[in-house]
């Protein structure tokens, strides 16, 4: 592939990944059209926002009105069992590059939000489903004939200079060429759903709550409550043989949420997803790019996906502008990077090591080379919630260190998530 200037993209997709990645390609002088057929899911998973996701909505000039339909986050509670919780407050991280809040949305007005912004920067938002077709035998995309017409406004009739997938976890374009796909080692099923009546133990955090069996997110909400259960296939699959089966048996079923929603009620569908771990190997192509969800999606259990998604569209913006191979074999790298160091992360908590080194972390820093590490498990350990760190090489090394040594001594299959 050769340098080239591109002044045509058409984004498929209307999600914040692909109206950001609008918005920052149409500021730069870039006419651009963006697909978006308006059909979404009742329910979206990423309702909690980490605090690195900030600096993304004020650039994006939405972070006023996200908070006047939103709930103000000001930390993360881990619930161990119900004698035990570790509250990360986000003002007392050290060293933070983010601001000590966030916020958990309602996914429908916030992503509306996202995609209002791109309108304003300039992007023709056509309200269709885009569909693209393989040019000839070569791995080049085009727009098919009836979503050539629909942008005529934009292109005139002229295929784009870029296409852009995102799509989310649809993935039209790895679908289309039959990309490798690399999934996790979990296979688990989510179920989620919003409920009334949930007891929180903080207003304003985000909960993660390790269950009889998986996990779940308590996330507060004007009104509600939003509720996830992440759970093996084949146990939710024994819980019943619908989504609301399966969310209201286990409801019922586990101890700690039996307790917690005994005053509680739902009031919506339940959404289900399985089997959602996965990272196309190739995210760049001769004439399109992976964005979002589409080139990669980890697991939501520190609500990464939305920071993720940010931040390679404007990574992904940057390489449309400098054209170059390298700039898009550097995007690529990026992504990739940045989705395998949140996954690295997120085995550390399956395993139990994260909640175990949380758990010890005042009795690790009495230790002789616990006290000379102090400093950096203050300062980097707890920024892995905020978003700051994750793809710090030192950061990254710092917990995989801690998680294997820093616990020595003490059996992490207690909080294995099973």
């Amino acid at each position: 592939m050769q340098k080239r200037t591109i002044k045509t993209v058409a984004i498929l997709g209307g999600g914040p990944a692909g109206s950001a990645v609008g918005t920052y390609l149409a500021r730069k002088g870039m006419d651009v059209v963006m697909f978006a057929d308006g059909k979404r899911p009742p329910l979206i998973v990423g309702e909690s926002l980490v605090p690195a996701v900030v600096p993304f909505m004020q650039d994006l000039g939405i972070e006023d009105e996200v908070a006047t339909y939103s709930t103000w986050k000001g930390g993360a509670t881990f619930v161990y069992n119900p004698e035990y919780r570790l509250n990360i407050w986000f003002d007392e991280v050290r060293g933070g590059g983010t601001p000590a809040y966030s916020y958990n949305v309602p996914r429908d007005r916030f992503d509306a939000s996202v995609r209002d912004a791109a309108a304003r920067a300039g992007v023709k938002v056509v309200e269709a489903k885009g569909t693209i077709e393989r040019d000839g035998d070569s791995q080049r995309m085009k727009l098919g004939e009836e979503t050539l017409a629909a942008a005529e406004e934009v292109l005139h009739g002229r295929q784009p200079d870029w296409i852009i997938d995102a799509m989310g976890r649809g993935r039209g374009i790895p679908k289309l060429l039959d990309l490798p796909v690399d999934a996790g080692d979990r296979r688990d099923t989510a179920l989620h759903a919003h409920m009334q009546g949930v007891e929180v133990q903080i207003s304003t955090n985000v909960h993660t709550d390790r269950l009889s069996h998986g996990w779940c997110w308590r996330i507060p909400l004007p009104g509600r409550v939003s509720v996830g259960f992440v759970l093996d296939n084949d146990f939710a699959r024994s819980l019943g043989g619908t989504a609301e089966e399966q969310f209201d048996a286990f409801m019922e079923q586990d101890p700690m949420m039996s307790e917690w929603s005994k005053n509680g009620r739902r009031i919506t569908p339940v959404m289900k997803y399985n089997n959602y771990q996965a990272r196309v190997r190739q995210g760049v192509g001769e004439n399109w790019a992976l964005v979002g969800d589409s080139f990669g999606f980890v697991d939501p259990v520190f609500s990464s996906g939305m920071l993720i998604a940010l931040q390679s569209a404007k990574a992904l913006a940057e390489a449309i502008e400098d054209g170059s191979p390298r700039a898009f074999e550097e995007y690529q790298a990026y992504v990739k990077t940045n989705l395998d160091c949140w996954r690295n992360v997120i085995d550390r908590y399956y395993d139990g090591r994260l909640l175990t080194l949380f758990k010890l972390g005042q009795h690790v820093q009495q230790r002789f080379w616990g006290k000379l590490m102090s400093f950096h498990f203050r300062k980097h350990m707890p920024r892995i919630f905020t978003g700051d760190d994750v793809t710090n090489r030192y950061s990254t090394w710092l917990i995989e260190f801690m998680s294997t040594y820093g616990i020595y001594g003490h059996d992490p299959e207690e909080y294995r998530i099973l």
